[in-house]
């Protein structure tokens, strides 16, 4: 059975340098501390909607917010935790690492630590990392990046619109879409991307705790659950 994990604010000292499911049995969370143009038009009028609840990612987002306040270090840490996010997307090694299952605990941790230095990371993310991987979470690691950056984007009157299309979208598409999201009552949106070929076509758009899917593999999905259950 894993250790118990202990608050992160308890195991991250001060730094230098800049910028879903609950916790498991004997586990605590941390303490305080398509094609471009297929279904733009359709984000709301012809889209699945889905809550999402907080979980334990958020937890571990909120900790290390509460820790970079408290040092007087939220800028250097929120530029320290965007630039961690764009190495998981960019890095597959990296990701392999974060999402091994076999790798022991302690290799991992030190793994992380190394590509981290290399990286130039600043202490508080360093020491944040190693908590994480210290209690078992690293493939969770990506999910704490996306629930930091929504509270950064939250306390500062930002909403976030993670938006996932088949294809990579150009500057007219995403004016367009944030066009859509302000007539949607979205005032101050940023608007991060990514793609997914296997969507096949559409947008999926995840704001705060609503999912807009109009993407094709949804479309399909629902098409086919219908013709199941007219036969």
């Amino acid at each position: 059975m894993p250790a118990r994990e202990r608050p992160y604010c308890a195991r991250v000292k001060p730094h230098a340098r800049r910028g879903a499911a609950g916790p498991r049995a004997g586990e605590r969370a941390p303490g305080r501390y398509g094609r471009p143009n297929h279904g733009n038009d359709e984000l709301a009028s012809d889209a699945t909607v889905i809550s999402q609840g907080g979980g334990l990612a958020d937890r571990y987002a909120i900790a290390l917010y509460a820790h970079a306040e408290e040092i007087r270090a939220l800028d250097s840490v929120v530029a320290d935790m965007e630039s961690l996010g764009r190495l998981i997307d960019a890095s597959a090694d990296f990701r392999r690492l974060l999402e091994s299952p076999v790798i022991d605990v302690g290799q991992a941790r030190q793994a992380a630590f190394a590509v981290l230095s290399a990286e130039g990371f600043g202490k508080t993310v360093h020491d944040f990392v190693g908590v994480v991987a210290s209690n078992r979470r690293l493939r969770e690691l990506r999910a704490m990046v996306n629930a930091f950056a929504a509270l950064v984007a939250a306390r500062r009157g930002v909403v976030t619109a993670r938006v996932v299309s088949a294809h990579p979208l150009d500057e007219i598409q995403v004016s367009q879409l944030r066009a859509r999201l302000i007539e949607a009552g979205y005032g101050n949106v940023a608007i991060e991307r990514s793609v997914d070929p296997t969507l096949l076509g559409g947008l999926v758009v995840r704001i705060g705790a609503r999912l807009y899917d109009s993407s094709l593999k949804s479309r399909l999905q629902r098409l086919q659950h219908a013709m199941k259950g007219a036969a």
